[in-house]
């Protein structure tokens, strides 16, 4: 049971961290590309896990792609 629990903590902390990276915007989704690096970049994650986060964003339609 008590893996089953750890799992399933686990899985939300990665949820939470991945919503958190994109920027608090009014208007909704999809967020400018640019304002999810600024987002990454005081969250204190690299450039290169930033830029994956983002991209990872894109694919979940919270984001816009880079022009």
């Amino acid at each position: 049971m008590s893996i089953v629990l750890g799992t399933a903590v686990a899985a939300v902390g990665l949820a939470t961290s991945m919503a958190s990276a994109a920027p608090v915007s009014k208007d909704g989704p999809p967020f400018p590309y640019k304002d999810c690096l600024a987002a990454t970049k005081a969250k204190g994650e690299s450039p290169s896990y930033g830029k994956w986060h983002c991209d990872q964003l894109v694919k979940k339609g919270w984001v816009k792609p880079n022009s």
